[in-house]
C-alpha cells in the first residue's frame, strides 16, 4: 500500500492522453490567458502570462511529452504549479475532474529516458489506467 493512494490527483487531457497531477502540487488552475513572447525560447515555452502581479512562464505539456501544438479552445486551461520556488503554467487541453485512485502501480521500466520516465506512477481506479506525471522530470529534463 503506498502512500499515494491516499492522495488527491487532477485528472487532465492532452490530445487523446489522459495524465494526472498530484493536487499538492498545483497552485491553481486558470482560464487561457494573453501570453507574452519570450523570444529566443525553447519550442515548449510559449511566453510568460501576468497572474496577480506575478510574471509566471507558461509551457506547453503537449510539446513536454513530444505532441505536436493544437489551437486552444475554451476547454484549454493552465496550471499553475509550483516548481523550484517558482510558478510554472503548464498549457493543458482540459481538466477533467478531482480522484483519488484504488491502486497505484510503479512506473513501466522502459529503457533510458522514453516518456515512462515521465510518469510518477500509473492510477488505477476499475479498469482506466492513468499516468501520474513526475513534475520534476517533465520540468526539469
Amino acid at each position: 500500500m503506498s502512500s499515494l493512494q491516499k492522495d488527491q490527483y487532477i485528472e487532465l487531457a492532452v490530445g487523446a492522453e489522459t495524465c494526472a497531477i498530484r493536487i499538492e502540487e498545483i497552485h491553481e488552475i486558470i482560464k487561457m490567458l494573453s501570453i507574452t513572447d519570450i523570444p529566443f525560447s525553447r519550442n515548449e515555452v510559449k511566453g510568460v502570462i501576468n497572474l496577480r502581479g506575478k510574471v509566471v512562464s507558461v509551457v506547453s505539456l503537449r510539446n513536454l511529452l513530444g505532441m505536436a501544438d493544437e489551437p486552444y479552445t475554451k476547454a484549454t486551461r493552465i496550471i499553475v504549479v509550483r516548481y523550484r520556488e517558482e510558478f510554472v503554467g503548464l498549457i493543458v487541453d482540459k481538466v477533467n475532474k478531482v480522484t483519488t485512485y484504488e491502486e497505484i502501480h510503479p512506473p513501466s521500466g522502459g529503457q533510458g529516458r522514453g516518456r515512462e520516465g515521465v510518469f510518477l506512477g500509473i492510477g488505477q481506479r476499475g479498469d482506466q489506467l492513468v499516468g501520474i506525471l513526475k513534475l520534476e522530470e517533465i520540468l526539469g529534463g
